[in-house]
């Protein structure tokens, strides 16, 4: 009898089984630092510990634990990336810091409150919240690699979608959901040639599996058409106490940043979307103004030499102004320094090739080293561009790509860039192939699909190493 219930909880992964108590004891874990940092700030500041002090602290516990409970902190990460789960903890004690300080601002006596040791232990608690559970995440998955606290799980349909998901499984293996098998009614020759070894059973089978309670994952992989076949696969499994999940084929789209949204009691996927909406729409603005005014100040001078040189070395105005299309594909004006001869704006405009006779001698210069674009850290402050992002193309240029590249007008979702992902993988000046406007899509759309405030500052590092030079720029 001992043994068999050792293997069954071998098998089905000893934290499953005691789920609620593996929360609670995160609860605590987070009660009893936050306590002990609170404790030692009180100790190095030499303050007492007396019933306001404790109050304060009992305080503190009950909204940062009202907050981790709105947030949803205590449920399972397993399949998420521990990234979504220390952003969940920064938000709760974020929110924790505020309501705490408006509190003591609001009831507590002013003469009572420590305002310094109020404040580092605020600051204190962040780090000391997101550090252990980093740990501890990396301990759990180094256990789960080596067979522990694993999970199964099978997939009902055999298609390309799911083998992607199953490689997935494999490659990310402190996951712990060990593959079972593919569960699926065809004839093995109508299945994808790689699968057909994999087919364990019928659909029925897979369900009657999951029915015995030896599996704890099932995911359901059916095309979009198959509603009708999916919502009974759904009753069916309902009937189990397996976690059921259905894999969508949206990604037979270019999903651009999808996320569900509710419209009333609706809920929608938007399939093209840009990163920056709310929170990140104002870091990003942040970011770009902080970075160009400082940028603006150290070139301040340079900028004005070049202008010098510019105007007095052939006919023209010294900054070139040029129409293209910004965030939501509006016309912008886009400032740089000319280096040309002529002042190609309209519905024709010939993108600069080898030798080409309209190049100034300095502009020559100029565009090899990037530093024609100098005069758009303007447009940045104006909130025109961004630093990272798409290269904004002409006017002209985009009306005719667009037509050519699917998705091509999707770079828009967000401000046009200095510089971009695109431009230190080495796809930028003249685009003489399509083949090479592609890749640069692809790369825009790459970086749109990543974006991070580390993403931009990775591409303005590399950028000062790969992003002023190239082959293809004359």
């Amino acid at each position: 009898m001992t043994e068999h219930v050792t293997a069954s909880l071998a098998d089905k992964g000893v934290i499953q089984s005691y789920q609620n108590g593996f929360a609670t004891a995160y609860r605590l874990t987070d009660m009893f630092l936050i306590s002990l940092v609170y404790l030692i700030v009180l100790l190095v500041m030499q303050l007492p510990v007396n019933s306001f002090n404790a109050a304060l602290l009992l305080v503190g516990l009950i909204i940062y634990m009202i907050c981790a409970e709105a947030l949803d902190i205590y449920r399972s990460w397993r399949t998420y990336a521990t990234s979504l789960m220390l952003k969940a903890v920064c938000w709760a004690w974020l929110l924790t810091s505020l309501l705490t300080i408006c509190s003591l601002f609001l009831f507590a006596p002013a003469q009572s409150v420590s305002k310094q040791a109020v404040l580092f232990w605020l600051f204190a608690g962040l780090p000391v919240l997101t550090s252990w559970r980093m740990v501890f995440r990396l301990v759990l998955s180094r256990y789960r690699r080596h067979g522990h606290n694993s999970r199964s799980a099978i997939v009902l349909g055999a298609n390309q979608l799911s083998y992607n998901l199953v490689k997935q499984l494999g490659q990310h293996d402190e996951l712990g959901i060990r593959f079972e098998g593919f569960f699926d009614d065809r004839e093995k020759q109508r299945l994808p040639y790689e699968l057909r070894e994999l087919i364990c059973g019928t659909i029925d089978e897979g369900i009657a599996l999951a029915k015995s309670r030896k599996v704890d994952y099932v995911y359901i992989a059916m095309p979009m058409s198959a509603e009708q076949r999916i919502m009974d696969l759904l009753g069916r499994c309902s009937d189990t106490t397996a976690n059921v999940y259905i894999i969508p084929n949206f990604f037979i789209y270019n999903l651009l940043n999808a996320r569900w949204q509710n419209v009333g009691s609706i809920q929608t996927l938007s399939i093209f979307d840009t990163p920056f909406e709310g929170a990140n729409n104002a870091l990003k603005r942040i970011e770009d103004i902080l970075l160009s005014s400082l940028i603006l100040t150290l070139i301040a001078v340079p900028m004005l030499v070049i202008a010098l040189a510019v105007k007095l070395t052939s006919p023209g105005p010294a900054i070139f102004k040029q129409v293209r299309y910004g965030l939501g594909g509006k016309p912008i004006l886009v400032y740089k320094f000319r280096s040309m001869s002529c002042q190609d704006n309209g519905n024709k405009v010939k993108q600069a090739s080898r030798n080409d006779s309209r190049i100034t001698p300095l502009g020559a210069f100029l565009r090899r080293t990037s530093l024609d674009e100098l005069p758009q850290f303007i447009n940045v402050l104006q909130g025109r561009m961004s630093i990272v992002g798409p290269r904004p193309h002409a006017v002209a240029h985009n009306e005719e790509y667009r037509k050519l590249i699917e998705g091509y007008m999707l770079r828009h979702k967000v401000r046009p860039g200095i510089t971009g992902w695109a431009q230190i993988n080495g796809f930028r000046g003249e685009t003489e192939t399509i083949n090479k406007m592609i890749k640069r899509v692809e790369y825009d759309l790459d970086y749109i699909h990543r974006w991070s405030v580390g993403f931009d500052l990775r591409i303005i590092f590399m950028t000062l190493f790969k992003g002023f030079t190239g082959s293809n720029v004359y």
